[in-house]
Protein backbone atom coordinates (compact mmCIF):
# COMPACT_ATOMS: atom_id res chain seq x y z
CA UNK A 1 0.00 0.00 0.00
CA UNK A 2 1.26 3.47 -0.81
CA UNK A 3 0.08 6.92 0.25
CA UNK A 4 -0.04 9.94 -2.04
CA UNK A 5 -0.79 13.53 -1.01
CA UNK A 6 -3.81 15.16 -2.67
CA UNK A 7 -2.49 18.54 -3.91
CA UNK A 8 -5.93 20.23 -4.07
CA UNK A 9 -6.73 19.48 -0.39
CA UNK A 10 -4.07 20.09 2.27
CA UNK A 11 -3.84 17.09 4.60
CA UNK A 12 -5.81 14.75 2.31
CA UNK A 13 -4.26 11.48 1.11
CA UNK A 14 -5.05 8.76 -1.39
CA UNK A 15 -4.08 5.27 -0.20
CA UNK A 16 -3.59 2.72 -2.99
CA UNK A 17 -3.26 -0.93 -2.04
CA UNK A 18 -1.57 -3.58 -4.13
CA UNK A 19 -4.14 -6.24 -5.02
CA UNK A 20 -2.81 -9.75 -5.64
CA UNK A 21 -4.98 -11.32 -8.32
CA UNK A 22 -5.26 -14.88 -9.55
CA UNK A 23 -7.94 -17.16 -10.99
CA UNK A 24 -9.89 -17.01 -7.69
CA UNK A 25 -10.17 -13.22 -7.63
CA UNK A 26 -7.94 -10.96 -5.56
CA UNK A 27 -6.64 -10.21 -2.08
CA UNK A 28 -5.39 -6.85 -0.82
CA UNK A 29 -4.77 -4.99 2.40
CA UNK A 30 -7.18 -2.02 2.58
CA UNK A 31 -5.92 -0.60 5.89
CA UNK A 32 -2.35 -0.59 7.16
CA UNK A 33 -1.58 1.21 10.41
CA UNK A 34 2.10 1.66 9.51
CA UNK A 35 1.26 3.34 6.20
CA UNK A 36 -1.30 5.56 7.95
CA UNK A 37 1.34 6.51 10.57
CA UNK A 38 3.92 7.20 7.84
CA UNK A 39 1.92 10.27 6.72
CA UNK A 40 1.44 11.56 10.26
CA UNK A 41 -2.05 10.21 10.95
CA UNK A 42 -3.08 8.19 13.99
CA UNK A 43 -4.56 4.86 12.86
CA UNK A 44 -6.10 4.40 16.32
CA UNK A 45 -8.13 7.61 15.92
CA UNK A 46 -10.83 5.86 13.88
CA UNK A 47 -13.63 4.96 16.30
CA UNK A 48 -16.50 4.08 13.99
CA UNK A 49 -16.83 2.11 10.75
CA UNK A 50 -19.92 2.59 8.59
CA UNK A 51 -21.11 1.26 5.23
CA UNK A 52 -23.54 2.63 2.65
CA UNK A 53 -24.98 0.93 -0.41
CA UNK A 54 -26.21 3.00 -3.34
CA UNK A 55 -27.60 2.23 -6.78
CA UNK A 56 -26.44 3.83 -10.04
CA UNK A 57 -27.03 7.58 -10.11
CA UNK A 58 -27.63 7.99 -6.37
CA UNK A 59 -25.92 11.11 -5.11
CA UNK A 60 -24.94 11.55 -1.45
CA UNK A 61 -23.56 14.82 -0.15
CA UNK A 62 -22.04 17.23 0.30
CA UNK A 63 -21.68 16.48 4.01
CA UNK A 64 -19.44 17.62 6.84
CA UNK A 65 -19.58 18.15 10.59
CA UNK A 66 -19.54 21.42 12.48
CA UNK A 67 -17.57 21.96 15.67
CA UNK A 68 -14.38 19.91 15.76
CA UNK A 69 -15.34 18.37 12.41
CA UNK A 70 -14.84 14.77 11.43
CA UNK A 71 -11.97 13.12 9.58
CA UNK A 72 -12.76 10.00 7.61
CA UNK A 73 -11.15 7.35 5.50
CA UNK A 74 -13.47 6.54 2.57
CA UNK A 75 -13.28 3.47 0.31
CA UNK A 76 -15.54 1.97 -2.34
CA UNK A 77 -15.43 -1.74 -1.54
CA UNK A 78 -17.72 -2.85 -4.38
CA UNK A 79 -18.82 -1.11 -7.56
CA UNK A 80 -17.58 2.36 -8.50
CA UNK A 81 -18.24 5.91 -7.32
CA UNK A 82 -17.30 9.44 -8.31
CA UNK A 83 -15.98 10.83 -5.03
CA UNK A 84 -15.69 14.53 -4.12
CA UNK A 85 -13.80 16.38 -1.37
CA UNK A 86 -14.11 20.16 -0.85
CA UNK A 87 -11.83 22.04 1.57
CA UNK A 88 -13.97 24.31 3.78
CA UNK A 89 -11.32 25.16 6.38
CA UNK A 90 -10.97 28.99 6.26
CA UNK A 91 -7.29 28.96 7.37
CA UNK A 92 -6.27 26.19 4.99
CA UNK A 93 -3.86 26.93 2.12
CA UNK A 94 -6.27 24.97 -0.11
CA UNK A 95 -9.51 26.65 1.14
CA UNK A 96 -12.31 25.95 -1.39
CA UNK A 97 -10.05 23.49 -3.23
CA UNK A 98 -11.87 20.54 -4.78
CA UNK A 99 -10.60 17.05 -5.52
CA UNK A 100 -12.35 14.32 -7.50
CA UNK A 101 -11.63 10.60 -7.46
CA UNK A 102 -13.01 7.47 -9.04
CA UNK A 103 -13.01 4.93 -6.23
CA UNK A 104 -13.83 1.33 -7.05
CA UNK A 105 -13.95 -2.20 -5.79
CA UNK A 106 -11.33 -3.02 -8.40
CA UNK A 107 -8.66 -0.74 -6.95
CA UNK A 108 -9.80 -0.64 -3.29
CA UNK A 109 -8.15 2.81 -2.97
CA UNK A 110 -9.11 4.94 0.06
CA UNK A 111 -9.28 8.71 0.42
CA UNK A 112 -8.47 10.39 3.74
CA UNK A 113 -10.81 13.37 4.15
CA UNK A 114 -9.53 15.82 6.80
CA UNK A 115 -11.90 17.34 9.36
CA UNK A 116 -13.45 20.53 7.99
CA UNK A 117 -13.76 19.20 4.44
CA UNK A 118 -17.08 18.38 2.79
CA UNK A 119 -17.50 14.98 1.17
CA UNK A 120 -19.94 13.46 -1.29
CA UNK A 121 -20.16 10.83 -3.98
CA UNK A 122 -22.28 9.47 -6.81
CA UNK A 123 -22.71 5.76 -7.59
CA UNK A 124 -21.58 4.90 -11.12
CA UNK A 125 -22.44 1.19 -11.16
CA UNK A 126 -25.61 -0.86 -10.59
CA UNK A 127 -24.66 -0.98 -6.90
CA UNK A 128 -21.79 0.60 -5.02
CA UNK A 129 -20.76 -0.05 -1.42
CA UNK A 130 -18.83 2.73 0.32
CA UNK A 131 -17.19 2.23 3.70
CA UNK A 132 -16.17 5.00 6.07
CA UNK A 133 -13.76 4.90 9.00
CA UNK A 134 -14.65 7.92 11.12
CA UNK A 135 -12.54 9.55 13.84
CA UNK A 136 -15.34 10.37 16.30
CA UNK A 137 -18.85 9.17 17.10
CA UNK A 138 -21.60 10.61 14.92
CA UNK A 139 -23.68 13.42 16.41
CA UNK A 140 -26.63 14.36 14.15
CA UNK A 141 -26.78 17.82 15.79
CA UNK A 142 -23.45 18.62 14.07
CA UNK A 143 -24.48 17.54 10.57
CA UNK A 144 -23.96 20.18 7.88
CA UNK A 145 -25.05 19.74 4.28
CA UNK A 146 -24.17 21.90 1.27
CA UNK A 147 -26.08 21.88 -2.01
CA UNK A 148 -24.50 19.27 -4.28
CA UNK A 149 -25.42 21.41 -7.31
CA UNK A 150 -24.09 24.72 -5.96
CA UNK A 151 -22.88 26.71 -9.00
CA UNK A 152 -19.96 28.17 -7.02
CA UNK A 153 -18.55 24.65 -6.59
CA UNK A 154 -19.52 23.52 -10.12
CA UNK A 155 -18.93 19.84 -9.34
CA UNK A 156 -18.94 17.84 -12.59
CA UNK A 157 -21.20 14.99 -11.44
CA UNK A 158 -20.88 12.37 -14.19
CA UNK A 159 -24.55 11.27 -14.25
CA UNK A 160 -27.87 12.99 -13.78
CA UNK A 161 -28.85 12.22 -10.16
CA UNK A 162 -31.47 9.45 -9.99
CA UNK A 163 -32.04 9.74 -6.26
CA UNK A 164 -31.07 12.38 -3.70
CA UNK A 165 -32.22 12.49 -0.07
CA UNK A 166 -34.60 15.25 1.03
CA UNK A 167 -31.84 16.65 3.25
CA UNK A 168 -29.44 16.87 0.30
CA UNK A 169 -32.08 18.28 -2.11
CA UNK A 170 -32.94 21.06 0.36
CA UNK A 171 -29.35 21.85 1.42
CA UNK A 172 -28.26 25.49 1.56
CA UNK A 173 -25.69 26.98 -0.77
CA UNK A 174 -22.00 27.08 0.06
CA UNK A 175 -22.22 30.87 0.57
CA UNK A 176 -25.06 30.46 3.08
CA UNK A 177 -23.20 27.76 5.05
CA UNK A 178 -20.02 29.86 5.15
CA UNK A 179 -22.00 33.01 6.09
CA UNK A 180 -23.40 31.18 9.14
CA UNK A 181 -19.99 29.83 10.10
CA UNK A 182 -21.02 26.19 9.87
CA UNK A 183 -18.32 25.06 7.47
Amino acid sequence: MRATEVPAIAGAYLFRPTPYADERGFFCRTFDAEVIRSVGLDPGAFVQHSLSRSVRGVLRGLHLRSGAGEAKLVRCSSGEVFDVVVDLRPGSPTFLGRAFFELSGETQASVYVPAGCAHGFQALTATADVSYRIDRPHDPAEDVTIAFDDPELAIPWPLPPTSVSKRDREAPSLAEVLRHGKG
